[in-house]
């Protein structure tokens, strides 16, 4: 092993060129792998284990044994892809004729979420949006729906005015994988619509065509999502709210904030236009957060005696 290691970590220097800080890496956790194996694993000196001595079970142990002494899961998985890549090599140099790492699954990652806005940070960033010139128009009523509607960007971008009843506050959007839902929304929404409908015709393109995009570029052209992210990231910059929010940061606000209030989680689903509750259900820990810190700050034997 120690052999194939020292082949290996020259392959990658010479062959695939990779960083020197990323052939340390290779080396610590390959290294961790087989101290493991001459310690904990098969109490054998490490210069007499073989590749062929390792088999699923010693890969599935050695992840386990870094869980045991505190290693997170993104460190797990990254022990795991390198000693993955080892007998990917030695398979291929005809050391081994099957990868003992393939069979073992990575380390299941969290998700967080996003960060949602609070009414404060939203309420400044649809002002430092606002505006009478035409783009100033297009840029709170772009903010505005996808707050209201928690769409994501690309269902933003590809709406035509026929889909929106801006009557009835309803739209209607295609989603993923093809789902059309409805999806309504309030007042301001449709406000910031309309005023930017008074002046659309003032933006669009001269050339007729059978699309009418809600919204469009300077050149009067449909909007693209690159050009809403920048759009936001004007507006952030700004109204002074911290950085990392994303268009996708309003649709998770949007989701949150319906939580706060009451909603439930199928509601949520079918607003959202996730295909299963479980995605959704991703909201409920920011849900028990909240609820622990009213807890804590109410009831009076959540509070610590002095």
């Amino acid at each position: 092993m120690k052999q194939l290691i020292e082949r290996f970590l020259e392959h990658l220097r010479d062959e695939r060129n990779l960083s020197p800080h990323t052939q340390r890496a290779y080396q610590g956790d390959l290294d961790r792998f087989l101290s493991f194996l001459a310690g904990e694993y098969l109490a054998t000196p490490a210069g007499e284990i073989r590749a062929t001595d390792v088999d699923p079970l010693a890969v599935r142990s050695f992840l386990a044994s870094l869980a045991r002494n505190g290693v997170g899961k993104r460190s797990q998985a990254r022990n795991l892809s390198a000693v993955r890549s080892l007998f990917r090599f030695a398979c291929r140099e005809g050391v081994i004729e099957n990868n003992p790492a393939t069979a073992v699954r990575s380390p299941k990652q969290p998700r967080p979420l996003p960060r949602h806005l609070r009414p404060g940070e939203l309420e400044s960033l649809l002002d430092a949006a606002g505006g009478e010139k035409p783009l100033e128009r297009r840029d709170l009523a772009i903010l505005e729906l996808l707050y209201a509607a928690g769409l994501r960007v690309s269902e933003l971008v590809s709406l035509d005015w026929q889909d929106l009843d801006l009557e009835g506050r309803v739209l209607r959007v295609i989603g993923k994988g093809g789902k059309e839902r409805m999806v309504p929304f309030g007042v301001p929404a449709a406000s910031a619509l309309r005023q930017w409908l008074e002046v659309w015709d003032e933006i669009r393109d001269a050339e007729p065509e059978v699309e009418e995009p809600v919204f469009l570029n300077y050149r009067g052209e449909r909007l693209g999502d690159r050009s809403v992210r920048r759009i936001i990231d004007r507006c952030v910059e700004k109204a002074a709210v911290a950085s990392g929010v994303h268009p996708h940061t309003l649709r998770h606000t949007f989701a949150t904030h319906l939580l706060e209030g009451g909603a439930d989680l199928r509601a949520i689903q079918e607003l959202l236009g996730h295909s299963s509750l479980s995605t959704t259900q991703r909201y409920t820990h920011l849900e028990v957060d909240r609820l622990l810190n009213v807890y804590r700050e109410s009831h009076p034997r959540a509070k610590e005696k002095k």
